[in-house]
C-alpha cells in the first residue's frame, strides 16, 4: 500500500504490539522490558520515587486488611445485589412477528438439527435475522424476526458496503500501478456513498491531498464533518487541520484545537503528534513540556514497538528551497540511470552493487520503493558470491520473517554464523541476538555479549544498541547506566530510531542523567517523525515535481502541523512562489510568514533569512527594519550565515533599523566574504561602492575654501613663490608651442603624397527586356 500515514495501520490503536515470551527480556528489579533493544518502562517511574511507591503500595495493603475485617454475609449481599443489577440491565431479545411475537428469544435453540446461540438468517432467502421462543423449533413453531425491516435493510446495506470495501482494498494493497489504484478508489468511494465509515475516511483524506482521485477540499470537508459527527477520531483530527490550516473554513486556531484534542481521546496518532507539538512551540496553548512529553511519549512508544530488526524504512528530506538555491546540490535522490546502471553492474556480477541494490530495496528510499522480494534476489546473488555483508543481511530478513521471505530462526542462525565467522559486524550482532532471545539456541547472555562487544568495537549501530540495553538492565553484565548511555549515544549518533528511543526514556524519567524535560521531548519527537506517515513527505515531494503544487502544499501543510521542519519550510517555499492555487493571493505571503517562523524556530537558516527579509519589504507583513535587522542578526550569529553577514553588512551602510556606520558595514562585508566562497564576488563590489560612498562623503564634509585660506604659501614655499609659478607655467607654454609648430611641419610631406584613385565600378551589362 502507497499510504501508509493517518489512514496506514500505525493509527489503529495505541497498544503497542505484544511479543511472544522468547522475544522478551524481562528485569523484575527494574520493571522494564525491552523489547528488541528498546526500553519500556512498566511503570514509567525512576528509581528515585521507588521508595515513595513502597510506602503506597503498604498503604494500599493496610487498606486491603481492613476490607477483608468486613462481615462475611454483608459482602455476599453486596455481591448478591450487584449480579442482580447486572441481570436487570442486561438487554432481552424480544420476537418481532412470526408465531410468537413479543415473546423472548430463547438461546440457544434447535434448528435444522443445530443449535443456535445467536439470531440466524438460516432458512430465509431474504436474509432477514430471526429466533426461536423455545429450545425446539421443529416440535414447537415458535419464532419471530429479532429486527424490524427497517433495521434489516439497513444491516444488508452496511453489509453490501463492507463487501464494496473489501474488493477496493484488496486492489489497493495487491496493485502498485496507478490506474489499478483509481479502480480501487472508486469501490471505495461507492462505499463512501453507501455510508461506509471506514471507506468515507479513506475517500475524505484522497480527495484532500488529490491521491488518485480528483483534490477537492469542499467535498473532502463534508466527509469529514460527516465523520466527526459519527466519533471518528481520523475525522476530528483532519477537521482540525482543516480549521488550522484555513483550508475550506475560516481559519480557526481555538476550533482546531478542540478537534485536535477530541481526535487523540479517541486514540488517533497523529493528533496525539500535533497537540506535542503544539505545547512544545506554545502555538495556540500554553507552552508547557511535560504535556508535550505525554503526547510525544505515547506515539513514540508506538513508533519504536513497530521497528523491526531490519531498522524500518528510510525517511527522506529534500528541501524545495535548497534545491533551487544549489541545483547542482544532491538531493539524496538517485537519478533513474545511475539505478539503471547499478542494475547492469549487478547482473554482471558485481558484488558490491548487488549488496548496494539489495539495502536499497530492503529499507527503500532515494528514490527506490521498498521491495523485499528483489532485496532478497540481490543479497541471495552476492551471498552466494562469499560477500559476508549479503549474508548478515540474508540472516536479518529470516530472522524478521516477511511475504516473501518466511521466517526462519534455524536458517537466519547459519547465515549470521557464516557472516561472523567472516569477522562481519552484522552477523555478529544477529549472533548476539540469537543468543540474547534464544532463536534458534539456547539463551546465552555472555555470548550475546561477546559478539554484541565484537560488533561494536567496528561501529555497528545494532551491536552498539543491543549493548546499551544489557547495561541498562543489568543482563549477562552489572547493571551501569553510564556505560548504558555511552552505548545508547553512539548509536544514536549513527542514526538508530531505538537508541534516540532509549535516550528520551532515560532523560524523561532521570534514569542514569539529570531530568531533563526538553532533552527528553527533543529526542522523543525525533522518534515520532520516523513513524510510517513520514513517508508521506515523498509522497508530496513526487506531486511537486509533477506539477501538482495544490496536492503537494496540502500534504506539506499536514506534516508542518506534525512539527516537521522540513515540510514548514517546504510548505512555506510553495506558498511564497505563489505555485498553489488553492490559497487566495491576498493570504499567501502572511501564510508562508507563518511557516516560515516555524521552521526558524527549529534552526532553519534559510528560513530566518526569509523571516528578515519579509519584515525588510513588507511580505505578509508591515515593514519593519529593526525586526529584519534582529532575524538577520540571528541567523548571523546562530548558523554563520554569508547571507545575513552582508544584509547586515548593507543595513549598517544604509542606516536601517540600525544607526548607519560605515565602519561596522565593512566589517560585515568582510565576514561574508570570510564565511562563504560564494560571497567573495559581492562583497568585493559592495566594498569598491562604500569607498566611493566614503570618499565622496569626506570630500562632502570638508570645505576646499577655507583649507586654502589656512595655507601660507610665503612659509610654504618661500617669498618668491610666484615667481616659481610663472617660471613653470612658462616652461609648459613653450613645451606646448614647439609640440604644435612640429605638428606643422609634418603636414606638407603627407600632402605630396598622390591618392589612390578608387577603382570605377563596371557598367551594368544591359539585360535583355523581359
Amino acid at each position: 500500500m502507497s499510504l501508509l500515514d493517518e489512514e496506514g495501520n500505525q493509527d489503529e490503536s495505541l497498544e503497542s504490539k505484544t511479543l511472544s515470551a522468547e522475544d522478551q527480556v524481562k528485569d523484575p528489579s527494574t520493571g522494564t522490558r525491552v523489547v528488541a533493544g528498546q526500553i519500556f518502562l512498566e511503570s514509567g517511574k525512576s528509581d528515585s520515587q521507588s521508595e515513595n511507591e513502597e510506602n503506597f503500595h503498604s498503604q494500599e495493603e493496610e487498606k486491603e486488611n481492613s476490607l477483608e475485617e468486613l462481615n462475611s454475609l454483608e459482602v455476599s449481599n453486596l455481591l448478591n445485589k450487584d449480579l442482580e443489577e447486572a441481570e436487570i440491565q442486561s438487554p432481552v431479545l424480544t420476537a418481532i412477528g412470526g408465531t410468537a411475537d413479543g415473546e423472548p428469544c430463547h438461546f440457544p435453540f434447535l434448528f435444522m438439527e443445530k443449535e443456535y446461540a445467536e439470531c440466524t438468517a438460516d432458512g430465509r432467502e431474504d436474509g432477514r435475522l430471526w429466533c426461536a421462543t423455545t429450545y425446539d423449533y421443529k416440535k414447537d413453531q415458535k419464532w419471530g424476526f429479532c429486527e424490524s425491516e427497517e433495521q434489516s435493510n439497513k444491516r444488508r446495506q452496511m453489509q453490501e458496503a463492507e463487501d464494496v470495501y473489501q474488493i477496493g482494498m484488496k486492489i489497493l494493497n495487491e496493485s502498485s500501478k496507478k490506474a489499478q489504484k483509481k479502480v480501487a478508489y472508486q469501490y471505495l468511494l461507492k462505499a463512501a456513498d453507501m455510508n461506509h465509515t471506514k471507506a468515507m475516511e479513506k475517500v475524505s483524506y484522497a480527495l484532500l491531498f488529490g491521491d488518485y482521485l480528483k483534490q477537492n477540499i469542499q467535498s473532502s470537508k463534508e466527509l469529514f464533518e460527516k465523520l466527526t459527527e459519527e466519533g471518528s477520531p481520523k475525522g476530528q483530527m483532519a477537521l482540525g487541520f482543516l480549521y488550522a490550516s484555513g483550508l475550506g473554513v475560516n481559519s480557526s486556531q481555538a476550533k482546531a484545537l478542540v478537534y485536535y484534542t477530541f481526535g487523540a481521546l479517541g486514540g488517533n496518532l497523529i493528533a496525539h503528534m500535533i497537540l506535542g507539538y503544539r505545547y512544545w512551540a506554545g502555538i495556540g496553548v500554553l507552552q508547557s513540556c511535560e504535556s508535550a512529553l505525554t503526547h510525544y511519549r505515547l506515539v513514540a512508544n508506538h513508533v519504536a514497538s513497530d521497528i523491526s530488526l531490519t531498522g524500518g524504512t528510510v525517511v527522506q528530506r529534500i528541501r524545495l528551497a535548497d534545491e533551487v538555491e544549489n541545483p547542482g546540490m544532491a538531493s539524496g535522490m538517485l537519478e533513474e540511470d545511475l539505478i539503471q546502471y547499478y542494475q547492469f553492474l549487478a547482473e554482471k556480477g558485481d558484488v558490491q552493487a548487488q549488496v548496494g541494490l539489495g539495502q536499497l530495496h530492503l529499507h527503500g528510499g532515494r528514490g527506490v520503493e521498498q521491495n523485499h522480494q528483489r532485496a532478497f534476489e540481490y543479497f541471495n546473488q552476492a551471498a552466494n558470491a562469499g560477500n559476508s555483508h549479503a549474508m548478515a543481511f540474508l540472516g536479518k530478513m529470516y530472522s524478521e520473517g516477511s511475504d516473501v521471505v518466511p521466517q526462519s530462526n534455524e536458517t537466519a542462525l547459519q547465515y549470521f554464523k557464516k557472516a561472523a565467522d567472516m569477522g562481519n559486524p552484522v552477523g555478529q550482532s544477529g549472533l548476539g541476538m540469537a543468543y540474547l532471545y534464544g532463536r534458534g539456541v539456547p539463551v546465552n547472555y555472555e555470548l550475546a555479549l561477546k559478539y554484541f562487544q565484537k560488533a561494536a568495537e567496528q561501529g555497528w549501530v545494532d551491536g552498539q544498541l543491543q549493548l546499551g540495553s544489557m547495561y541498562y538492565n543489568g543482563i549477562g553484565v552489572k547493571k551501569d547506566y553510564k556505560q548504558a548511555l555511552k552505548y545508547f549515544n553512539l548509536a544514536s549518533q549513527g542514526g538508530h530510531i531505538l537508541a534516540f528511543y532509549n535516550l528520551a526514556q532515560m532523560h524523561a524519567t532521570g534514569t542514569g542523567v539529570m531530568r531533563s524535560c526538553h532533552t527528553a521531548v527533543e529526542l522523543f519527537k525525533n522518534v515520532c517523525e520516523r513513524g510510517r506517515w513520514s513517508e508521506r513527505l515523498m509522497t508530496a515531494y513526487n506531486s511537486y515535481k509533477d506539477g501538482d503544487s495544490n496536492s503537494a502544499v496540502v500534504q506539506y501543510l499536514l506534516l508542518a502541523e506534525q512539527g516537521y521542519e522540513v515540510a514548514q519550510s517546504n510548505a512555506a517555499f510553495i506558498l511564497d512562489q505563489k505555485e498553489a492555487s488553492i490559497v487566495g493571493e491576498n493570504e499567501t505571503y502572511p501564510r508562508a510568514l507563518l511557516h516560515w517562523n516555524r521552521a526558524a524556530s527549529q534552526g532553519y537558516t534559510v528560513a530566518r533569512i526569509k523571516l528578515g527579509d519579509y519584515h525588510f519589504y513588507g511580505f505578509g507583513t508591515d515593514v519593519d527594519y529593526e525586526t529584519a535587522f534582529i532575524h538577520y542578526r540571528l541567523a548571523s550569529e546562530q548558523q554563520h550565515s554569508a547571507q545575513a553577514m552582508f544584509n547586515l553588512g548593507y543595513m549598517h551602510e544604509k542606516g536601517l533599523g540600525i544607526k548607519q556606520d560605515i565602519h561596522l558595514a565593512k566589517r560585515f562585508y568582510d565576514m561574508a566574504a570570510e564565511a562563504s566562497p560564494d560571497a567573495q564576488v559581492p562583497v568585493f563590489l559592495a566594498l569598491c561602492k562604500l569607498g566611493v560612498i566614503y570618499s565622496l562623503q569626506y570630500v562632502r564634509e570638508i570645505n576646499i575654501r577655507e583649507v586654502f585660506s589656512h595655507i601660507d604659501m610665503d612659509q610654504l614655499l618661500g617669498p618668491e613663490w610666484d615667481l616659481y609659478l610663472m617660471t613653470i607655467i612658462a616652461l609648459l607654454l613653450g613645451t606646448i608651442i614647439a609640440y604644435r609648430q612640429r605638428q606643422h611641419q609634418a603636414i606638407p610631406r603627407a600632402a605630396g603624397l598622390r591618392p589612390a584613385v578608387p577603382q570605377q565600378e563596371p557598367p551594368p551589362e544591359h539585360q535583355p527586356p523581359q
